[in-house]
């Protein structure tokens, strides 16, 4: 099969059928690669605008981008209500089928470790806003809210924010099995109101799913000022690597890798 493999995610074999309308980047249909006790899921993508060379080009392309991540992420959400895939990092590229297996093969323990973890598991994403008065630094913010509270850059919020933020937090990290906070969101950037005290993920079992979001919903009407808000289920993003920092990944480059963003 001629072109590059765009690799979605790593899973466990399942035995659902990919549908045959479930098309990703560059409209390429998804499809597995197996190795053992995993499957990769990719696509087939033209070497014309994924080696390389054309794919750092469109990488500078927002439009580009954002139209990409969320083919990626259409894939990874069909997987996600089959099995519970281990998503990989926007833009790998891998020459061929038998680098996919290699990556498979070098990575396995850390892919098994990760897809322990997240087996039978759902990632629920949380964020809480404030509403600002005016511009003045949030009271008592010091240097441990770091990371938790975007109050010190936007204006006042009310003073039960932070404390609140802290105890939703705390309450949803007892009911779940992970938990990872995440940098403040920039609201001129998202195009929400008010200021970010907290954006947090949370690895939850599908089968206290319900729960978890009935708490969620609670808290939407616990405090006025505030604006609770969430996603999901998503597939595990937060909690892929062999720690729980956001975002990171950490499996083992491969030779034959032609891109890994």
């Amino acid at each position: 099969m001629t072109g590059l493999r765009y690799v979605y995610a790593i899973c466990r074999p399942f035995p659902a059928a990919l549908s045959a309308e479930l098309t990703g980047v560059a409209g390429a249909p998804a499809r597995q690669v197996l190795h053992e006790d995993l499957v990769a899921v990719v696509g087939t993508v033209p070497e014309k605008d994924f080696a390389v060379e054309p794919l750092r080009g469109r990488l500078r392309d927002p439009e580009w981008v954002g139209e990409t991540a969320l083919a990626h992420e259409c894939v990874v959400d069909a997987l996600t209500t089959v099995t519970s895939p281990l998503p990989v990092r926007l833009a790998t590229v891998l020459r061929d089928d038998a680098a996919v297996r290699l990556m498979m093969q070098e990575g396995h323990d850390r892919f098994v470790r990760a897809l322990d973890r997240i087996d039978g598991r759902v990632e629920w994403r949380v964020r809480i806003y404030a509403e600002t008065g005016g511009p003045a630094a949030f009271e008592g913010a010091g240097p441990d809210l770091a990371g938790f509270s975007g109050a010190t850059a936007e204006g006042r919020v009310p003073a039960n924010a932070e404390e609140y933020a802290r105890q939703l937090h705390d309450d949803l990290s007892r009911r779940a099995e992970g938990a990872c906070l995440h940098p403040p969101r920039n609201v001129e950037l998202s195009g929400k109101s008010g200021t970010n005290v907290l954006d947090a993920a949370y690895l939850v079992p599908r089968m206290k799913s319900e729960e978890f979001v009935e708490r969620v919903r609670r808290a939407q009407h616990e405090e006025s000022g505030l604006r609770v808000e969430f996603t999901g289920p998503w597939a595990a993003y937060a909690f892929t690597g062999e720690s729980t920092f956001a975002g990171e990944l950490a499996w083992p480059a491969c030779d034959t890798t032609v891109h890994h963003v």
